[in-house]
């Protein structure tokens, strides 16, 4: 059986992991990779899920009660999204 010929149901569908994300820029200043990692471990400590098994890479143990950790592995990897403010004029 060739695999373009399996359907998916709808009920599968909701089970099945969640499509590629994009990869976020790279970050080459320092305070701004301090910046986003420390907003995104301020979700992943409200209840967000982490973001590092659905790249597909090695996740590496990590203790589960440090979010700061687990933040700066996604924003290393590129897996959080973030914008910057437009500056007016500088």
């Amino acid at each position: 059986m060739d695999t373009e010929d399996v359907v998916i149901s709808s009920a599968e569908a909701a089970d099945a992991p969640p499509a590629p994300r994009e990869k976020a820029p790279p970050i080459d200043s320092r305070f701004l990779f301090v910046d986003i990692a420390a907003m995104r471990a301020k979700q992943l400590r409200r209840g967000a899920r982490p973001r590092l098994d659905e790249d597909g890479g090695d996740v590496p143990r990590l203790h589960p009660h440090k979010a700061e950790r687990v933040a700066m592995e996604e924003v290393r990897r590129g897996l959080v999204l973030y914008e910057l403010p437009q500056t007016a004029g500088l």
